[in-house]
């Protein structure tokens, strides 16, 4: 049994001048702040080297650490990888001779300190290749939301269209410049989470724009407002469940899935936060603003049928 304009719980809709000048305020910070400062790019995009190292027993991270930053590597991000013999250590670019290539050099330091350590693997990835980086990243972005403006459009109605598109933009602008304005690190593993994010985002959109779509027919004596605060209200329990259950995975993750993954899980985290709110306050609220009505969404009637 649906739910009458009388019956919902929460009036969302209502509220969503509030929410969407909050959203507006929060999109400037974010803005402010990557054309002030900018992003902390990882070595996936500046450029850098990458040094696995084995050790005889479980290796000390701290310890290494702190031999790194001693010999002039203050921005060594040093980890486990896979096991704890194991160990993988990210620098940015710095200068090398050829006497002593920089992978030498890390190996000779952490030799210094008396314990065992063989060369496991070096990978160097130039200025060059992360400038390409970034720009194929941010390509892949754009095309990824122009596809799915094509898509809405065809399924739904330009106006859910429009509002599916800005609630993607606002996630992602709102995840990126969370990043810009804590001074996180960003690289290729945070910009996968982002493309996960207007994944996740937009199948919440949709589902909540299924049912808006269906009620809009059913309910179709009812305000375009009320029918929303229909829909998102009975869509609320399913929306809430899941966003919770992805969110304790992607906490548990940040916790023992180690400093690798620290920004992937976080990027998720956000995106699950914003994503469900968006879908409720952007993507609707947007739809609702450009004027979205029950005769824009009722099924075409057929010419003659009502002679039959």
């Amino acid at each position: 049994m649906f739910l009458t304009r009388f019956d919902y719980k929460y009036d969302f809709m209502g509220k969503r001048h509030i929410a969407m000048a909050a959203s507006a305020i929060l999109m400037l910070i974010c803005i402010v702040s990557l054309a002030t400062q900018g992003l902390v790019l990882g070595i996936d995009f500046t450029g850098g080297t990458l040094v696995e190292v084995g050790y005889e027993q479980s290796a000390d991270l701290e310890k290494i650490r702190e031999t790194l930053h001693e010999n002039g590597f203050d921005d060594a991000v040093v980890q486990h990888f896979g096991t704890t013999t194991d160990v993988l250590i990210r620098l940015g670019i710095h200068e090398e001779s050829k006497e002593e290539p920089l992978s030498s050099q890390i190996l000779r330091i952490l030799q210094q300190t008396g314990e065992q350590v063989d060369m496991r693997r070096v990978e160097y990835v130039g200025p060059q290749i992360g400038g390409e980086l970034i720009e194929k990243g941010g390509l892949a972005v754009l095309y990824t939301l122009f596809g799915i403006l094509i898509y809405v459009g065809f399924r739904f109605e330009y106006r859910f269209a429009l509002g599916s598109i800005a609630a993607l933009i606002h996630d992602t602008l709102l995840v990126v410049g969370f990043f810009s304005l804590f001074r996180l690190e960003f690289d290729l593993t945070v910009l996968a989470a982002v493309l996960a994010v207007i994944g996740y985002s937009l199948n919440d959109t949709i589902v909540v724009f299924d049912r808006i779509r269906e009620n809009f027919v059913k309910l179709r004596k009812q305000a375009s407002v009320n029918v929303m605060n229909t829909s998102i209200n009975q869509m609320l329990g399913r929306t809430v469940m899941t966003s919770v259950t992805t969110a304790l995975v992607l906490i548990v993750l940040f916790i023992v899935g180690g400093k690798l993954i620290h920004g992937f899980s976080t990027a998720l985290l956000l995106g699950v936060i914003v994503g469900t709110y968006s879908s409720i306050y952007i993507a609707s609220a947007t739809a609702l603003t450009l004027g979205v009505s029950k005769m824009d969404l009722m099924p075409v009637q057929k010419e003659g049928a009502e002679q039959k």
